[in-house]
């Protein structure tokens, strides 16, 4: 049916996780009532870090700094520390505009990405 079962939606500064009904049959009777999600959830603002970098991580490429403040709202310093454990760790390389894994951190990406969990 192509509905898909999660979602994800990126604004600026939050990220809204979607869930759809998982019978295909209540999809399809309350789709049309405007009721397609069983869970619609705003992501926590300290999740944020996490968020972003599950994504950002991935590319080989990595990402600007000044996307993870456009699009968390968070300043650099909210990630301060994982970055610098990161370095330290050889997951990552960096310039004054840009991070990105580095071969070690391709291989070690869910330790990495793990970095920037919150510390509850």
């Amino acid at each position: 049916m192509g509905a898909g079962a999660h979602g994800k939606l990126s604004y600026p500064h939050r990220v809204i996780r979607q869930v759809r009904w998982r019978e295909p049959n209540t999809y399809l009777a309350r789709a049309p009532l405007g009721q397609a999600m069983s869970n619609d959830d705003e992501v926590a603002r300290k999740q944020l870090p996490f968020e972003f970098m599950l994504n950002a991580l991935r590319l080989r490429e990595g990402f600007a700094l000044s996307d993870y403040l456009a699009r968390t709202g968070l300043p650099i310093s909210s990630i301060a520390r994982a970055l610098e454990q990161a370095q330290a760790r050889g997951l990552i390389e960096r310039d004054a505009a840009r991070v990105w894994p580095s071969a070690r951190g391709f291989d070690f990406l869910s330790d990495l990405q793990a970095l920037f969990l919150p510390a509850d």
